[in-house]
């Protein structure tokens, strides 16, 4: 009889399942009985035989809290109904819910608390300003939630450390499955005209401020040369005006699908991603899968990601003078950029994973808590 899990977290998903994400869930339920807690995209159906998704609420500000307000009494009616094994939470603040959750059923399910980035970021780099005045509650919330939980486990060198930290040892360290099938054709070489991508939220922890700062001090210096922004966020406002100022050398969209991504990399020169916090970034992976060096700054999971002069250039955060010669250092000069191309492709390979590894790691790491 396979295990039961539960999944939990704040994931929005479209139900029917796309193709990537159908590829993971078939692969996890080879192995367990499963059940999955998220969020609903607008207009997805709520529940199917795996599914129990939230649907979105109005106002969208207060969608958010009240997902976590409600998440330990759905995480105990799950646990009383469904009655798993383990819960796999995603973030520390749903391991926090599920502890409550776990006390309120009655159930002695083991909670895996799965770390991919640093969990201060969410009150202090994101959204509304109001959110900060949360951050000493939720650090010490999440902090308890990471010693409490029965494993923790980490994606990299970087969340590894911010568990040990509290003096927690990570019971498993290994990449998630992420779906780069669009991104793994063969790859295409650097476009005539150079250029840099910028694909992520708007948002303080992204650092689009100091990404808008630092293209109008490199823009002049390569005028032949674009920047391409896909995102929506809370800043919005100041890529608007960033297009406003230079509008021959800066583009923006709100979002790409998968496959759009892939094209926009193949279309530019270099990613560039000036994160004041980053937990590991997927669109790391996603450029290097490319062959596009990434200019980043040296933060976070991006440094278990990128190094310095072999597939692309590290820089300090918050820091638009020093972003703004990395970029006119790469995309003035084609040949550093190929350089670096160069080394983009071989150095992803240690994050690939694919949907049947990472449900045979998740399951052992199940298995050694039972």
């Amino acid at each position: 009889m396979k295990p039961r899990l539960l999944l939990a977290g704040r994931n929005r998903y479209s139900l029917p399942l796309a193709e990537s994400l159908r590829r993971k869930f078939d692969a996890l339920e080879q192995v367990f009985d499963l059940r999955v807690i998220g969020s609903a995209q607008p207009g997805s159906p709520t529940a199917n035989g795996v599914f129990r998704l939230v649907a979105p609420v109005r106002p969208r500000r207060l969608d958010g809290a009240l997902f976590f307000v409600a998440l330990p009494f759905r995480l105990a009616r799950q646990l009383r109904e469904f009655h798993p094994q383990a819960v796999v939470v995603q973030g520390a603040h749903e391991a926090a819910a599920a502890l409550v959750g776990r006390t309120l059923a009655r159930v002695p399910a083991k909670i895996v608390l799965d770390v991919h980035g640093d969990w201060r970021t969410a009150t202090r780099l994101y959204g509304s300003p109001a959110r900060r005045l949360l951050s000493p509650l939720a650090d010490r919330v999440a902090a308890s939630a990471v010693r409490r939980a029965d494993a923790v486990r980490t994606i990299s060198d970087y969340t590894t450390t911010l568990v040990r930290r509290l003096g927690v040892e990570p019971a498993a360290v290994f990449p998630a499955f992420m779906d780069l099938e669009p991104f793994l054709s063969p790859v295409e070489p650097l476009p005539e005209r150079p250029a840099a991508l910028f694909v992520g939220v708007l948002e303080h922890y992204k650092d689009i401020d100091g990404l808008a700062a630092a293209w109008r001090l490199a823009a002049p210096r390569v005028p032949e040369a674009k920047l391409q922004i896909v995102g929506k966020g809370t800043r919005r406002h100041v890529v608007e005006r960033l297009v406003d100022d230079l509008p021959e050398q800066t583009a923006w969209v709100l979002e790409l699908a998968t496959a759009e991504v892939a094209a926009a990399l193949d279309a530019v020169s270099l990613l560039v991603l000036p994160s004041r916090s980053e937990g590991m970034g997927r669109v790391l992976v996603e450029a290097l899968c490319r062959g596009r060096p990434v200019v980043a700054s040296g933060v976070g999971g991006i440094v278990d990601v990128i190094t310095d002069g072999a597939n692309g250039l590290l820089v300090p955060p918050r820091d638009p003078n020093a972003l703004a010669d990395a970029l006119v250092r790469v995309l003035s000069d084609r040949g550093l950029a190929e350089r670096l191309a160069a080394g983009a492709r071989p150095s992803v390979e240690p994050w690939l994973a694919t949907p049947e590894q990472y449900a045979e790691r998740l399951a052992a790491l199940v298995a050694r808590l039972n």
